[in-house]
């Protein structure tokens, strides 16, 4: 009995070294290049970082019922993803229930534009008492009805969407909650859009009225200032509030007024007016963490373009 359990050992145990050999031999196999499978590495290989963009596109002054410039714009819009910012004077002539429903609705307003379309008003929407025509189009996508001015992020970024048909200036609630959002974010790159200019090539010219808004947007380090009013395209030098070119800490101005309505002519450029084009098309801004680039967009058979890049502050 004895004997046969000192076997039953010796089979074990010789088991068992067969196997810690077998196990050697895979071992020095792996770098010893007799044809045995490699072992994976212990930690794997991270998969490469891609910097986050975001696509912000849009225009304003667009939609007149007697002008087929909003449907061509909307074209493009269903070929270019992102947020779409519409910058006022949306639905000609008294931003009405029915302009709103005849002229903008079946451009603009159709469902895979206007379910990622993020407004402010012009001054044509506030033909109807309080703009109550726009707020009851775009319900929250157009802020609170009597402060038609909000805030959200995109790729890091903070985008101020501002009311310039209402009270504005140094004292007022939309200064202070515009001062409020900038030092919550202090090291966001930053855009603000709204519907009137601080500065225009065109007949209807800058706004001294925005020039509050400016000197705290430049203080606090915004990047862009996207805008219309006028019926044309405009692309500004970044400059200073006082008009100052300054490429260092400078705001560079858009003026996007080529959604649709009538076109204007350029009348007098402004000092640091880079570009000028009387044309419908779309503005595209592609976001990334710490720059970004631009890009107008032609209606089809339009031949004008403007592209550029720059960094954050």
């Amino acid at each position: 009995m004895g004997e046969l359990r000192r076997g039953r050992r010796g089979v074990v145990l010789a088991a068992v070294a067969h196997a810690l050999a077998a196990a050697l031999a895979l071992g020095c196999g792996s770098s010893g290049g007799n044809g045995s499978t490699p072992l994976p590495p212990t930690t794997p290989t991270p998969p490469p970082i891609t910097p986050t963009t975001e696509t912000l596109v849009g225009a304003g002054d667009i939609a007149m019922c007697n002008e087929p410039g909003a449907a061509q714009t909307a074209r493009l819009l269903d070929s270019i993803p992102g947020t779409v910012v519409a910058l006022g004077d949306l639905a000609y002539m008294q931003g009405s229930e029915q302009n709103f429903r005849e002229c903008y609705d079946p451009t603009w307003g159709r469902p895979q534009i206007k379910n990622r379309t993020y407004p402010v008003p012009g001054n044509h929407e506030y033909e109807q008492p309080g703009a109550a025509a726009y707020f009851d189009y775009f319900g929250s996508r157009a802020g609170i009805p009597g402060r038609g001015y909000y805030s959200y992020h995109l790729a890091g970024w903070l985008v101020l969407a501002l009311d310039s048909n209402v009270a504005i200036g140094v004292g007022s609630p939309q200064y202070e909650w515009l001062r409020s959002e900038l030092q919550a974010t202090p090291s966001t790159c930053a855009l603000a859009y709204a519907h009137h200019p601080l500065f225009s090539s065109g007949p209807n010219g800058g706004r001294a009225r925005m020039r509050d808004v400016w000197d705290l947007l430049y203080q606090h380090g915004a990047e862009i200032y996207l805008t219309a009013d006028d019926h044309l395209y405009d692309r500004q030098a970044p400059q200073d509030p006082s008009g100052r070119y300054d490429p260092t800490r400078g705001i560079r101005e858009f003026v996007v007024g080529t959604g649709g309505a009538t076109l204007y002519q350029v009348v007098s450029p402004t000092a640091n007016s880079e570009v000028r084009h009387s044309g419908w098309g779309v503005l595209k801004l592609t976001l990334a963490q710490a720059s970004y680039s631009w890009e107008f967009v032609p209606v089809e058979g339009g031949s004008f373009r403007d592209a550029g890049t720059g960094n954050c502050h």
